[in-house]
């Protein structure tokens, strides 16, 4: 029996490539390897040409759930614990200071969020290179994503390649306009942006969904015929 739905979420048959819409026509440049760079409030920056190599691998299932209100059940992800990237590279190697508890997070696309460290630190938050039981496609975040299940869809950043430590009080610079990014993003609470509260934006967030996935479906239609997808089959 499958667990009720967050509030406010509808459940999709498909898992869309989706996001602000002036990002469906782009894509990541590198696929071959999961390189991350690391800076901000560290003791030293990092250019890690393969982020997970020789971490503890995990397979975790999860649902996806979008801000704009569609759900996807059930998805696969493999890959690393952050929790374990973060004890076992970024402690030893990079040592953010103590203070630096906003992570600001990038993706090849120039996809930007944050997230405060406490939530990135929770155990079901993953660095993924695989979905159910492929490589991650191009389309759903090759070569590594983040999945933070717990959060809507948009702090999950795909094609990840920049991890920022910060002080609180230099904020972070977001993708789309600032009221639609909340600090933290949580499901359960429908924290679903700034100032409007969740169940109002539901209702202005939901019209936008089928032009959205029109988008982003036509563009990676286009990209697949003529260049093919270099990030593994398309799920």
């Amino acid at each position: 029996m499958s667990t009720p739905l967050p509030p406010g979420q509808r459940e999709s048959a498909t898992f869309h490539r989706f996001g602000l819409t002036q990002f469906a026509q782009r894509f990541p440049n590198h696929t071959s390897s999961c390189a991350l760079e690391v800076i901000g409030s560290v003791t030293r920056t990092l250019h890690l040409v393969d982020a997970l190599q020789g971490l503890p691998r995990i397979e975790q299932t999860s649902d996806f759930h979008c801000v704009t209100t569609w759900s996807y059940r059930a998805l696969r992800w493999e890959g690393v614990r952050f929790v374990d990237f973060y004890n076992q590279v970024l402690l030893p190697q990079a040592a953010p200071q103590a203070s630096a508890t906003l992570v600001a997070l990038r993706g090849q696309d120039g996809a930007r969020t944050g997230m405060l460290l406490e939530d990135l630190l929770a155990p079901d938050v993953l660095l993924a290179d695989r979905l159910d039981g492929e490589p991650i496609s191009v389309d759903h975040g090759a070569p590594l994503r983040l999945v933070a299940p717990a959060h809507y869809g948009y702090k999950s950043v795909k094609h990840l390649s920049r991890i920022e430590f910060r002080e609180p009080s230099a904020g972070y610079r977001v993708s789309g306009l600032s009221f639609m990014d909340h600090p933290r993003a949580r499901v359960a609470n429908e924290e679903r942006g700034r100032v409007l509260p969740g169940w109002l934006l539901r209702y202005l967030y939901r019209p936008l969904i089928p032009g959205t996935v029109s988008r982003f479906a036509k563009a990676s239609q286009s990209r697949n015929a003529g260049t093919g997808c270099s990030g593994g089959a398309a799920t």
